[in-house]
């Protein structure tokens, strides 16, 4: 088994870092990206797995666009399936509007409009580097993983 280690990527790093905020150039958003391909380089040479699970608010908030939920409700988000040109289109939806425009999407939570785009880029990233087509959202905690892991379902 591989060792745990942990690597210095987040949204609202990318986002203060590349402008995120708001309508963002291909030029820029090739930048960030870049930049969080280098900055995920620990990754590289990683076996594909077999099945890769995502949590956390930027994939549980790009669940609910997908899903175009207008009230949040975890057991729609809960085993979400996304592949990569769901992934695309969501960054292309993000890259192209302001905050406020961003803040209309049924489905993103307002207070995330300005950090989405760095999450689905990181999430996209992520996908690539380990040769996933798509992932399973997870809307449970790493706590809810552990305790089922020990106790059973």
């Amino acid at each position: 088994m591989d060792e745990p280690f942990s690597v210095n990527v987040g949204a609202v790093r990318y986002t203060e870092r590349f402008g995120l905020g708001g309508v963002v150039t291909p030029e820029v958003l090739g930048e960030a990206l870049a930049a969080i391909a280098a900055d995920l380089s620990r990754i590289d040479d990683r076996l594909a797995p077999d099945a890769l699970v995502a949590m956390g608010g930027a994939v549980t908030n790009i669940a609910a666009v997908r899903h175009g939920l207008a009230i949040y409700d975890p057991d729609v988000v809960q085993g979400t399936v996304l592949d990569r040109a769901e992934i695309d289109r969501q960054i292309e939806l993000y890259r192209s509007r302001d905050i406020e425009a961003r803040r209309a999407i049924v489905g993103l939570q307002p207070k995330r409009a300005d950090v989405i785009l760095a999450g689905a880029c990181i999430i996209r990233t992520v996908m690539e580097k380990l040769d996933q087509a798509s992932l399973t959202v997870s809307d449970r905690g790493l706590r809810h993983g552990v305790l089922v892991e020990r106790f059973g379902a």
